[in-house]
């Protein structure tokens, strides 16, 4: 079954970049930006979290927090964190348990080779916990706007 706009989001059970164990019921009541990426202090995935966290306040007033989600373990998500200056949540899913929940797990290509990862991906889920808006296949660059415009669209939120 493909994640859909109005599907149930799935549930999770991740630590964050301090070991904190964060659920999806956490978010529960609010907005959650929730983002798929193939690893920490990578180019496209520096600039996508950048991206997400210079607009981490306009986000925030429209009732939503944003968490990236990697394999990556939660020392190197600290250590990201850190050296880039975030404003948001990292979640480690060594195991891609989650990510293979959303989807965001699968074959990949480059070069002629084939493996398998993260397939960039972002979910907007809603006060319900529902899926309001999916992306597959994500491009970084004006990506952490669109998110941002549809959210303000979609939360009926005035620009």
């Amino acid at each position: 079954m493909v994640l859909s706009a109005g599907a149930p989001a799935p549930d999770f059970n991740l630590p964050d970049q301090d070991g904190r164990l964060v659920r999806l019921a956490d978010f529960a009541g609010g907005w959650l930006v929730l983002y798929a990426y193939p690893k920490d202090n990578t180019p496209g995935c520096t600039q996508e979290a950048k991206d997400f966290s210079c607009l981490s306040g306009e986000f925030s007033r429209l009732g939503a927090r944003i968490a990236g989600v990697s394999p990556d373990k939660t020392a190197s998500h600290r250590r990201f964190m850190d050296q880039q200056g975030l404003d948001l949540l990292l979640l480690s899913d060594p195991d891609h348990r989650m990510l293979e929940d959303y989807q965001a797990w699968g074959l990949k290509r480059m070069m002629g080779r084939e493996y398998m990862g993260v397939i960039r991906s972002t979910w907007l889920v809603d006060p319900a916990g529902r899926l309001a808006a999916v992306w597959s296949a994500v491009k970084v660059k004006d990506h952490a706007r669109e998110v941002r415009e549809t959210l303000a669209r979609l939360s009926g939120a005035r620009d």
